[in-house]
C-alpha cells in the first residue's frame, strides 16, 4: 500500500523513514528545488536554521529527554544528528550541511521511498501525512483551510510568554479576580512605583527580534506588542495590561501601583500565561526584562512571546493524540503546523504520526505513548480540547505527568521524570512499536 508524505522537512523526513522501515511503500513529495521559500537555502531535506537548532541534550532538560526517547525509538533525524555532531557543550549542535545531506541521502537511497519533486496543492485522500511546515505555500495553505474550514487555520502567532506555576514566587503574588468577581482566576504580581519605572525603562530599550522576509509586517496591527505600548508613554501600561484597579495587595491591603496578571494555561494549573504580554523582543531580552517583575525573578519560561508569520492548525479541535484527523485517521498532519514548536518537537510529531498510521494500516491499535513520556505529552497537548487560546509550544516538563512523590531539587526531579519516561519507552520498543 502506498502512503503519501507531503514535505521533506524534519517531520516529513522522519515520517517517511518510519513508514518505510515498517515495510510500507512511501511517496515523499517535496517542492524544492522547483519552488523555494525565503527560509530555504539548499535542495537538501531537513534544513536547519542554525547548527544549534536542536538545542540541549541533557536529560534534565525536556528537549534532551525528547531526543533520547527518539534515539531509542530508531529516529532517522537523531541518528543523522548524532553522526554529524560538532562540539557545543551540553547541546546537540550539528554540521548543518552535513546533517541535511545525510538525511537526504538516506531518504533517497531507501528502497521503500520514492521522492517526487513537485508542489502539492491539495490534501490528498489518505493514507497521507501532511508535513508542509510553518511556511506552507499559499496554494497548500488554502487547500488545508478548505479541508478543515478557514476558521481552523491561523497565519501568524501573537502569543504571550508562559511560565511554570512552581517558579512563581507566591510570597509576592496572590490569587484574585478584579473586583473579586467570580472565582479568583488570576495570579497577580505587583510592582511598586520604583519597580515599575525600572521595568518600563528596560522594556522600552530592549532589543527586538529581527523581522524576516517571510514574516507578515501587518501582524502587529491587530495586537500591539507590550514594548510598543510602553514606548507610547510612561503610564500607558498602567492603563493597559498592568492596570491595578479592582485589585489589592494582601501584604499592604492597598491597591498596588501596577500589576502583571497571570492566567492559567492548562487544566492542571502548571503553566500560566502573562496576560497582555504579546511581544517581539528577543528571547534573551524577554527573560532579562520580564524577570524584573518581583514575583517572576526566578520564573521558568516554557514559551517566550512571539509575533511572526506562522501557519498552524487549531489542532485540539481537529486532531487526535496521534496527529490524525479526528474524522479520518488516514489523514494525518505533522510538524510545526500542528502546534508543536521546534525542530525536535516536529521530528517527534512526524515519528508518532507515522508509527500510529502504520499500526492502524496493519490492523493494530496505535501504540500508547502516555503523558509520562515527552513524545506522548506533546501529542496529548496538541489534542487537548480543554486548552484555551491554543498556541504552539515547545516540549517542557510542565506538560509531562508529574512524579507521584515530591522531589525538592529541580534537576533531580527532572532527571527522575526522564528516567521514568525512558523505562516506558524501552518497554514500548521491546514490544515492537
Amino acid at each position: 500500500m502506498e502512503i503519501k508524505v507531503i514535505g521533506a522537512g524534519l517531520a516529513g523526513s522522519e515520517a517517511a523513514w518510519q513508514l518505510a522501515q515498517r515495510g510500507f511503500s512511501v511517496t515523499l513529495y517535496e517542492m524544492k528545488p522547483k519552488k523555494m521559500t525565503p527560509a530555504h537555502h539548499s535542495e537538501d531535506f531537513a534544513e536547519l536554521v542554525c547548527s544549534n537548532s536542536l538545542r540541549g541534550d541533557r536529560l534534565e532538560n525536556a528537549v534532551g529527554l525528547l531526543k533520547e526517547e527518539l534515539r531509542r525509538c530508531g529516529s532517522l533525524i537523531l541518528a543523522c544528528a548524532d553522526a554529524t555532531r560538532v562540539e557545543a557543550g551540553g547541546c546537540l549542535a550539528v554540521d548543518r550541511g552535513g546533517f541535511s545531506r545525510m538525511v537526504t541521502e538516506k531518504i533517497r537511497c531507501h528502497p521503500g521511498i520514492t521522492v517526487v519533486s513537485e508542489e502539492v496543492t491539495a490534501v490528498p485522500q489518505g493514507p497521507v501525512i501532511v508535513a508542509t511546515g510553518p511556511l506552507t505555500s499559499e496554494p497548500m495553505s488554502q487547500a488545508i483551510g478548505e479541508y478543515f474550514g478557514q476558521d481552523y487555520l491561523h497565519f501568524f502567532d501573537a502569543a504571550a510568554p508562559l511560565v511554570t506555576a512552581e517558579s512563581i514566587d507566591m510570597d509576592l503574588a496572590w490569587w484574585q479576580s478584579r473586583y473579586d468577581r467570580g472565582t479568583p482566576d488570576y495570579i497577580n504580581c505587583a510592582l511598586n512605583r520604583e519597580e515599575y519605572e525600572a521595568f518600563v525603562r528596560e522594556l522600552t530599550a530592549a532589543q527586538e527580534a529581527e523581522v524576516h522576509g517571510f514574516e507578515d509586517a501587518n501582524v502587529f496591527e491587530g495586537c500591539m506588542p507590550v514594548e510598543v505600548m510602553a514606548r507610547r508613554g510612561f503610564e500607558t501600561l498602567r492603563y493597559g495590561p498592568l492596570k491595578p484597579v479592582g485589585l489589592r495587595d494582601p501584604r499592604t491591603g492597598a491597591e498596588p501601583y501596577a500589576v502583571v496578571q497571570l492566567r492559567q494555561d492548562n487544566a492542571e494549573k502548571t503553566v500560566f500565561n502573562m496576560v497582555g504580554f504579546q511581544t517581539h523582543l528577543k528571547f534573551g531580552e524577554q527573560k532579562r526584562v520580564f524577570s524584573m517583575i518581583p514575583a517572576l525573578r526566578e520564573a521558568e519560561f516554557v514559551r517566550y512571546g512571539v509575533m511572526h508569520r506562522n501557519t498552524f492548525l487549531q489542532s485540539p479541535k481537529l486532531l487526535d493524540r496521534y496527529y490524525a484527523d479526528r474524522r479520518d485517521p488516514m489523514v494525518a498532519f505533522a510538524g510545526q503546523m500542528t502546534g508543536v514548536e521546534g525542530y525536535v518537537e516536529s521530528t517527534a510529531s512526524g515519528f508518532l504520526a507515522a508509527v500510529a498510521m502504520a499500526a492502524r494500516l496493519s490492523g493494530r491499535e496505535a501504540p500508547d505513548f502516555p503523558r509520562e513520556t515527552a513524545i506522548g505529552a506533546l501529542g496529548l497537548y496538541v489534542s487537548d480540547r480543554t486548552v484555551e487560546n491554543f498556541q504552539p509550544m515547545n516540549v517542557n516538563f510542565s506538560i509531562i505527568s508529574p512524579l507521584e512523590k515530591r522531589v525538592r531539587k529541580k534537576a533531580e526531579k527532572n532527571l527522575a521524570i526522564a528516567n521514568r519516561s525512558l523505562e516506558i519507552i524501552d518497554a514500548l520498543v521491546s514490544a515492537g512499536i
